[in-house]
């Protein structure tokens, strides 16, 4: 049985021997946190500015969370989707209610969300299987969410996959315009792409998309999982724009940290989806969804969308300060706390020696550091980090 003082090494080890390669693991192991600081195995304190890929929006032990978790440990852990449990009509109903949409499924992850979505945008489309997504998009790892997944690594491995889907450019109006017609069942696009580099959709290209899929009768489905939920300054994405979707898929941060996915669906859904047309086991069970409720009170009456927004804005102009001086970044990107730094290197060296330095930060394609810190960072932590990064420029770190 492993122990919390277990050794870094008899963990690796194990990892090796046992667990499926899927993963190029770091050799970083955090066994301990509090809000926006993680603790290794040697008792060193790092920043945290990846959140467990945008998960721990809260932090780490955020007393909200661990008073709710307490507090359901000693209820049902499990009920079936079969019967009626409360905590999954308050939550649906506080994100109904917060997004402007009418309804929501909940299940265990982002790319569970995007493939009910999938097959809602068919229940709503007879007879078309087109899909459009954009180069360099993310949106999960299963069949149907990794055949819309704009990277050709990610694909080729396991063709053949869904028939019928289109890349576009981000950002590329024509593009757009000339890949959605009659056939196109959906259009899924994440208001700022994550894994592809936090590429922020143009709000041009959002109306076109929004005014293309009105005329043509195709499905918008926004996939907020990484950039929605507080990120960016408003609790969902697409708030920003004004460019309501008929459907938005969301995970990461929702269950605080335990799995939760959800698919909200707007008017352009209601009526379509019937008792066997999809489920999950899993899904929305009574303790993720009580956390749910839980960090949406905590990001609406707590008041912590509103900080993201302060020091989002308060970060950007230090991030272009950082630009104009620095010739070995090449460009800044992003909103509220969904940040990509775009070096004139490899980002994997730069990562590796920010970890040493104490920063934890993760990366996107192959020259981004990408950024998604804890909603409580201070801006100290964020200060330390930009002294530390052009320290590690000048190093030559590559």
């Amino acid at each position: 049985m492993s122990r919390p003082d277990e050794s870094p090494q008899a963990v690796e080890a194990r990892a090796a021997s046992c667990v499926l390669g899927t993963y190029a693991w770091t050799k970083f192991h955090p066994r301990d946190g509090r809000g926006a600081k993680l603790v290794d195995a040697d008792g060193k304190v790092y920043w945290d500015l990846v959140a467990g890929i945008a998960v721990n929006a809260l932090g780490y032990r955020h007393p909200r969370l661990v008073k709710t978790f307490r507090a359901e440990a000693t209820d049902l852990f499990h009920v079936s989707n079969l019967f009626y449990q409360a905590a999954q009509g308050e939550l649906a109903e506080r994100l109904v209610t917060l997004s402007g949409l009418s309804r929501a499924f909940f299940c265990n992850s982002g790319t569970e969300a995007n493939e009910a979505a999938i097959k809602f945008a068919r229940l709503a489309t007879p007879g078309r299987s087109g899909l459009i997504a954009l180069d360099n998009s993310f949106h999960g790892r299963t069949v149907g969410s990794v055949s819309i997944t704009g990277n050709p690594a990610y694909r080729e491995p396991f063709e053949p996959l869904l028939p019928g889907v289109i890349f576009v450019p981000p950002n590329d109006v024509e593009a757009l315009k000339a890949a959605v017609d009659g056939t196109t069942s959906a259009v899924f696009l994440e208001p700022i792409q994550g894994e592809g580099g936090i590429v922020p959709l143009s709000p041009e290209f959002l109306r076109t998309a929004r005014e293309l899929c009105d005329a043509t009768g195709a499905v918008l489905v926004f996939d907020e999982i990484q950039c929605g939920l507080g990120r960016t300054g408003h609790l969902f994405a697409f708030q920003a724009s004004g460019v309501v979707p008929d459907v938005v898929t969301m995970a990461k941060p929702l269950g605080g940290g335990l799995p939760l996915g959800a698919v909200l669906t707007g008017p352009r859904m209601d009526g379509l989806v019937k008792p066997g047309h999809h489920g999950t086991t899993f899904g929305g069970n009574p303790v993720a969804c009580r956390l749910g409720l839980a960090v949406l009170d905590e990001l609406v009456e707590g008041g912590l969308v509103a900080k993201v927004a302060e020091t989002g804005e308060w970060f950007g102009r230090k991030l272009s300060g950082l630009k104009k001086r620095n010739k070995a970044v090449v460009d800044v990107r992003g909103a509220g706390l969904i940040r990509g730094i775009e070096l004139d290197r490899e980002a994997g060296p730069v990562q590796k020696r920010l970890l040493e330095k104490g920063f934890v930060v993760g990366t996107a394609r192959k020259t981004v550091i990408r950024l998604l810190p804890p909603y409580v960072i201070p801006k100290a932590a964020l200060s330390a980090f930009l002294i530390a990064l052009e320290e590690t420029l000048k190093e030559g770190a590559a």
